[in-house]
């Protein structure tokens, strides 16, 4: 090996991917000079597991326990995106119970993950307390989920027409419950990390995103309105029957800094799990009659034809692009994935940033490898 490549105060040191603060086999080429990182170079792959190519593989409902597993702190919320997608291709219309159960579980999932999203990230930051307190609530809503379907992570839920299993006897009042429960959780929250000064001082200002550079990497979710774009899929692209729910969308403030900031990609989240409640709230209150496998059909076999789908998951836009030749499996399933274009976006927000403030970028962009890979 050459003595020049190493001329120079420049070090280059590997973060992963066996390192707990990249939250996944991610591993990242950094180039230092002293604290000041210079350069960060993404090294992915690690957990690639050839979804798409098992997709072509099997048939339209087999597809859904895979598309669980890509992000599989959201699994809710990915199963819906591609039931949809498939839901679209077949021209099914589910009814009102299917929409609304649909509603209550996603948001259910969204609070869960970003639960676990906050509480690692203030582990990573160095708070320990209030990870305790939002994994022993995160509990609350997988107890809820194995109720239903059996399942605490994968949970193979949202089929094409319809839903798995009914919410079972007792699950509304349950449900209610936690909501009651989980409120006042946000405010100690707020109290024990949003508005600590530490916290605020290693995050604030640090990994700053623009709105110009957000959307020219397409990056989406809480990750694009942080930096204060108010986009949410719920609201500009309605399904499920979102357009007849009331929540806010909510947006960086740049309140202790500059605007899309780590601090304000965090907050995004915490504000996202109170209008999740409301929106839980109000489908209990509406929920209706109906049998939730009306619509299942026997076999699933779609005309020759394409579609694009995409729904709002705790990450971003997934996005699933469906290939049909008329036969029981997909010709091809091509998915868009929220964590790629939010990793894609880490070399731009990390350059002359210390060393122990990549930390804290990486955290505030709440990948999931499982899904960037794929």
């Amino acid at each position: 090996m050459q003595v020049e490549a190493y001329e120079g105060e420049d070090m280059i040191l590997n973060m992963g991917p066996q390192h707990p603060s990249t939250h996944g086999v991610l591993r990242l080429e950094l180039e230092t000079d002293g604290e000041i990182v210079q350069r960060i170079v993404p090294h992915i792959g690690y957990l690639h597991r050839c979804f798409e190519k098992h997709a072509e593989n099997v048939d339209y409902p087999g597809v859904i326990p895979y598309a669980d597993r890509m992000d599989y702190i959201a699994s809710m919320n990915n199963s819906l995106g591609y039931a949809l997608a498939v839901e679209k291709l077949m021209g099914i219309q589910v009814n009102e119970r299917v929409k609304t159960i649909r509603v209550i579980v996603a948001e259910l999932n969204r609070i869960a993950s970003h639960l676990l999203s906050i509480g690692t990230y203030a582990m990573d930051i160095g708070a320990y307390t209030p990870f305790l307190h939002c994994f022993r609530e995160r509990e609350k809503i997988l107890d809820l989920f194995e109720w239903t379907c059996g399942a605490r992570l994968l949970y193979n839920y949202n089929w094409v027409g319809g839903l798995s299993h009914d919410l079972p006897d007792g699950f509304v009042e349950k449900a209610r419950q936690f909501l009651k429960e989980f409120e006042p959780v946000i405010v100690e929250e707020n109290n024990l990390l949003s508005f600590n000064k530490i916290f605020i001082e290693r995050t604030a200002n640090v990994g700053v995103l623009s709105k110009e550079m957000a959307l020219s990497y397409n990056v989406t979710g809480p990750n694009l309105r942080g930096s204060g774009v108010q986009w949410d899929l719920r609201k500009d692209i309605p399904y499920c029957g979102y357009e007849t729910y009331t929540f806010e969308v909510p947006v960086g403030l740049g309140k202790f800094g500059s605007l899309g900031s780590c601090w304000d990609r965090y907050y995004v989240r915490v504000r996202e799990m109170e209008e999740s409640v409301k929106l839980i709230r109000q489908a209990l209150d509406r929920l209706p009659e109906g049998d939730v496998q009306e619509h299942v059909p026997k076999r699933v076999k779609p005309p020759k034809g394409e579609v694009f789908g995409r729904s709002e998951t705790p990450r971003g836009e997934l996005g699933y692009y469906i290939i049909s030749d008329g036969g029981t499996n997909p010709f091809r399933v091509k998915v868009k994935s929220p964590c790629f274009t939010a990793l894609s976006v880490l070399p731009e927000i990390s350059k002359g940033q210390m060393v122990a403030d990549i930390i804290a970028v990486i955290g505030s962009i709440d990948i999931v490898m499982g899904e960037l890979d794929r």
